[in-house]
Formats: structure tokens, C-alpha cells, sequence
């Protein structure tokens, strides 16, 4: 479990790097989550029927994971702010 959690650590500091701070509402952060979820169905059938490889399907997992610890990360700001 621990380099998994690395890995998510480390995908969120790429996506900080990459955008800044995120702080959507709650309604955009879940069209992200939704489409990285999608991202990983791809992988899925792209290994599965298409004769690929796996790997991108853990890749695509571990972003799955960082932008729902991204969006407890704005929960947790929005919340010490006053918010939702």
C-alpha cells in the first residue's frame, strides 16, 4: 500500500505543478473524477479487446485516486474557509 499511496502523493504534486491549486465546486470536480474514470475504461478495453498492455489501466487508476484526494483537498480548504 505505501507505494501506492507514493504514487497518488506524487501524481497530485505533478497535477499541482501542472494547474495550480484546484479549487472547483463540487459539481466540475466530479465531471473531472467522471472522466478520468472514463480514461480508465479505455485502458481497460484498449488492453482487453485491442490487444494493448496493462499498464496504462494503473496509470490511469492512480490519477482516478489523486483527483479524489484533490477534491477532499478543496473540501477540507472550502470547509476552514466557512464553505459548504
Amino acid at each position: 500500500m505505501k507505494k501506492v499511496i507514493r504514487d497518488v502523493s506524487a501524481e497530485r504534486d505533478r497535477q499541482d505543478e501542472m494547474w495550480g491549486e484546484q479549487n472547483h465546486d463540487p459539481y466540475k470536480y466530479l465531471a473531472i473524477l467522471v472522466e478520468e474514470v472514463g480514461e480508465v475504461s479505455d485502458a481497460i478495453l484498449e488492453a482487453d479487446f485491442r490487444s494493448g498492455s496493462w499498464d496504462n489501466y494503473r496509470t490511469e487508476l492512480v490519477q482516478v485516486a489523486a483527483v479524489a484526494v484533490a477534491m477532499v483537498e478543496c473540501f477540507d480548504r472550502s470547509r476552514s474557509k466557512g464553505g459548504l
